[in-house]
């Protein structure tokens, strides 16, 4: 099964911000998510249930934040983020934006 992938203007720009090897590598783990949207090393980030699972993939220090809706086939990369600081206290902004 296929997912279309669609990438957050905030995701891009912290994505343009990362060091070059880093900002390769998190480019085709997004893209990947299109075929795989729960690869093992992401996991579920807890919120309250709805038609959509947030969820976080760990790529070293680095965490693509991002939505899966099922029922349409769609995924939203909502944030691209380094860890630590980065604690997902901001996670009910990010789903907002989904609309």
């Amino acid at each position: 099964m296929s997912y279309r992938v669609w990438i957050d203007p905030l995701a891009i720009t912290e994505l343009k911000g990362t060091p070059g090897h880093v900002r390769q590598r998190l480019k085709r783990a997004m893209l990947a998510l299109g075929t795989d949207p729960r690869p093992s090393d992401s996991k579920a980030l807890e919120w309250p249930p709805e038609r959509f699972e947030p969820r976080r993939l760990k790529l070293g220090k680095w965490r693509i934040v991002y939505a899966v809706d099922d029922s349409v086939q769609w995924l939203w990369v909502l944030a691209v983020r380094k860890r630590p600081p980065y604690d997902y206290g901001d996670i009910s902004t990010l789903l907002q934006r989904m609309g």
